[in-house]
C-alpha cells in the first residue's frame, strides 16, 4: 500500500493521504502503515495511545506538551467531517511562530494530518456528528499540557470558527493559552 504525503504551507505539518480500494462492497485502506509512513516521510514514530472522539459541533483541544520530550499527533476522522488547525506553538525565533495551518478531514476523503513536537492542534466538528481519531506518541501527562485559546487575538482563528459553538470543551476548562 501507498501513501501520498503532501507538505502544508506550515513545512513541518503534512497532510497523508492513503490508497483507497473501492468497490461495490465499499473501500478498504490502511489507516496506518509503519513502514510505508517511514519511506514516505522519513519519520520512525512509536504510537503510545490512541484516543476517540465523537460528538456534535464545539470546539475540542489545542493540546500540545509544554516542555520536551513534545508529542507528535496523527489525526484521522472516521465518520462525518471537522475541521482541524495545526498552530506553531514552538519558542524562539522561528519564523512560522504563531502561524497556523487548516485542514479538512473526513470520513469521506480519509485524509489523515500529521502534527508534529511544539504544534498545538484543535478542531472542530462541521457536521452533525463525528468520530475523530488521533494517535500520539507521548503518554497523556495533564500537568504538562498547556491548550491553545481557540480564540485568541495573537493565532486569528476567531473568524473560521463558529463562536456560537455550544461545546467549547477543554480550552476553556483549563485557561492556559499559547502565548507569543
Amino acid at each position: 500500500m501507498a501513501i501520498t504525503v503532501t507538505r502544508t504551507r506550515l513545512p513541518e505539518v503534512l497532510l497523508i493521504e492513503p490508497q483507497v480500494f473501492d468497490d461495490e462492497r465499499g473501500f478498504f485502506f490502511e489507516s496506518f502503515n509503519r513502514r510505508d509512513f517511514a519511506a514516505a516521510t522519513g519519520l520512525t514514530l512509536d504510537w503510545v495511545w490512541e484516543r476517540t472522539f465523537s460528538g456534535p459541533g464545539g470546539w475540542r483541544g489545542g493540546l500540545f506538551l509544554a516542555a520536551d520530550p513534545a508529542r507528535s499527533w496523527l489525526i484521522r476522522v472516521a465518520l462525518g467531517e471537522v475541521f482541524v488547525v495545526a498552530v506553531d506553538g514552538r519558542a524562539g525565533g522561528d519564523p512560522t511562530r504563531v502561524r497556523w495551518v487548516g485542514e479538512r478531514l473526513s470520513g469521506e476523503n480519509k485524509r489523515q494530518l500529521w502534527i508534529p513536537p511544539g504544534f498545538a492542534h484543535g478542531f472542530q466538528v462541521i457536521s452533525p456528528q463525528a468520530e475523530w481519531i488521533g494517535k500520539s506518541t507521548h503518554p497523556d501527562q495533564p500537568e504538562r499540557d498547556r491548550l491553545l485559546d481557540w480564540n485568541a487575538s495573537e493565532i486569528g482563528l476567531s473568524g473560521l470558527l463558529d463562536p456560537e459553538s455550544p461545546t467549547i470543551g477543554r480550552s476553556r476548562e483549563r485557561s492556559s493559552s499559547l502565548r507569543v
